[in-house]
């Protein structure tokens, strides 16, 4: 397709639209972690993203042709990556305020700028170096406080499992980027959802919890705003340049905080309130990559 960043406005919009319902979705899913397991939760979550995806491929008259694919392998490989993200975000989720582990998927750009020069081939520049210099800052900044915190504390398990879930993010995000240019957007999410489903129903043996109505309730909702999100993302990195998009995930930082003094009572810690501007300067030097060196992604 050569139309796929046409509509970068468009692409903007609906990036800001994903990040709000990923908010919904991780404030949804901490309020049960303390009694779900996480592959339960997976599970439900990815059960439920399935009515939108199925609604928004019926609306465009898509269903089921739409989920025909030349790329199967593509699809294999960013869902893996999707799905073990998500596990790896649930559980950094339940030992951080949904603030930070937020944050810490917002390192997905970060990572992929250093995909980008690993496995795209894309030069090493200036710009990408001080992104990873200023991530790297705010990730000190985010976790040096809390070195010495009690061991029961869980802070620290936290930060490492949102940072490896930012990692498979990235990995995710990069192949969306390649397939996209011949998957439809229903397609890719579609596929996600289904092996996401299969790898949380993967952990019933291991024992899952009996759920109260407020609870299945809230795992409903978390699928319904994780699969309204999943087709906001794709289709947003269909319009617009991911250096375009880089510094607008940052919008989605406002609902989170929110949730967190709002619902759970938890203030905003100095730490993320400095971790933030080094981490968000260094999405903006990569964004700002991005726009000098694009040629590469369009090969």
């Amino acid at each position: 397709m050569n139309n796929l960043q046409d509509k970068p406005v468009w692409g903007i919009w609906l990036r800001i639209l994903s990040g709000l319902m990923f908010a919904g979705m991780l404030v949804c899913i901490k309020a049960v972690s303390d009694a779900v397991p996480v592959g339960q939760s997976v599970f439900f979550r990815s059960l439920f993203a399935l009515l939108p995806i199925v609604i928004f491929l019926m609306i465009r008259r898509e269903f089921p042709k739409a989920l025909a694919t030349r790329r199967p392998m593509g699809h294999l490989l960013r869902s893996g990556l999707g799905a073990a993200a998500m596990f790896f975000s649930f559980s950094a989720v339940a030992f951080l305020p949904v603030a930070e582990a937020t944050l810490l998927v917002q390192l997905a750009p970060i990572f992929m700028a250093i995909g980008g020069v690993l496995l795209l081939g894309e030069r090493f520049s200036f710009y990408r170096a001080g992104a990873i210099v200023l991530a790297l800052a705010g990730m000190a900044v985010l976790v040096v406080p809390n070195l010495n915190a009690e061991s029961g504390d869980g802070r620290l398990m936290g930060y490492v499992l949102g940072t490896v879930g930012a990692l498979l993010t990235a990995g995710a995000l990069l192949t969306v980027r390649r397939i996209s240019r011949t998957e439809t957007a229903g397609s890719i999410a579609f596929y996600f959802i289904l092996v996401s489903s299969l790898a949380g129903l993967a952990t019933l043996p291991l024992g899952w919890a009996s759920l109260s109505p407020t609870e299945l309730g809230l795992l409903v909702l978390s699928g319904l705003f994780g699969g309204a999100g999943h087709i906001a993302m794709t289709l947003a990195f269909r319009y617009a340049e991911v250096s375009r998009l880089a510094p607008f995930e940052y919008v989605a930082l406002v609902w989170p905080i929110i949730a967190d003094w709002a619902l759970f009572g938890i203030p905003v810690s100095s730490s993320f309130l400095l971790a933030l501007p080094l981490m968000v300067s260094g999405v903006g030097l990569a964004a700002l990559e991005g726009r000098r060196f694009k040629r590469p992604l369009r090969q």
